[in-house]
């Protein structure tokens, strides 16, 4: 079953009097449940392509479903509630809040879904801190928090709400290397115990090892799927 189904994706940028085509004419579906890997160097269009998955970025063409939605057709309201409900977010720059401590961070997404009793929410919060092994920390803020710990604290946050689909901005990019492995096991370790569809970009051939499927891009365009 494909959760994502992308047909001609073209994404052109105005800069100053020139037109910059980041993406031009991408074809690509990934099945449920994937641990993906889209390579290629800075500029390719990777996370330009993640952006417009996942409804940070419109589509200038072409056909985007996403969980069996038309996303290039969804209003402002629609695309907030997939955001919020079916897609995670892990950023290299991590995009914590930082007056709020890694309990408050990992809540959030949940107290914006309003769903889930305030005691529901922090049993959930707690369950993910947990996970990633972050019990010793969880009064913490995000600045008395080491790049290794915040981005796990990122990873908790993206997968509180059980979306179907996390996308994952370089995620080892601000990292060391060993910081950078067990980060990319606990994304495996989730993909495998929760089924979640992962997608993450990186420039670093040297994570390739942890991907089921590797696609690569190149000046907008998938050069290799594998």
């Amino acid at each position: 079953m494909d959760i994502i189904d992308i047909k001609g994706l073209k994404k052109n940028y105005a800069l100053g009097s020139t037109t910059v085509h980041a993406l031009r004419g991408v074809d690509l579906t990934i099945a449920k449940g994937d641990f993906m890997s889209i390579i290629g160097p800075s500029g390719s269009g990777k996370t330009t392509l993640l952006n417009v998955i996942g409804c940070i970025d419109n589509a200038t063409e072409g056909s985007v479903k996403v969980s069996g939605r038309e996303i290039t057709k969804l209003n402002d309201r629609e695309i907030t509630s997939m955001r919020l409900h079916h897609i995670g977010f892990i950023f290299q720059t991590f995009n914590l809040i930082p007056v709020l401590d890694t309990l408050e961070n990992v809540e959030f997404p949940l107290l914006l879904m309003r769903k889930l009793s305030k005691q529901d929410i922090r049993k959930r919060a707690e369950k993910l801190i947990e996970e990633v092994g972050l019990r010793e920390y969880i009064k913490h803020r995000p600045a008395e928090l080491s790049g290794g710990q915040r981005q796990r604290v990122a990873i908790a946050r993206a997968l509180v709400t059980n979306p179907d689909i996390v996308l994952a901005d370089e995620p080892t990019a601000n990292l060391d290397s060993v910081t950078g492995e067990q980060i990319l096991n606990l994304m495996k370790e989730m993909n495998r115990i929760e089924n979640t569809t992962f997608i993450f970009s990186t420039h670093d051939a040297n994570v390739l090892k942890y991907a089921r499927s590797v696609v690569k891009i190149r000046d907008g365009l998938i050069v290799k799927e594998a």
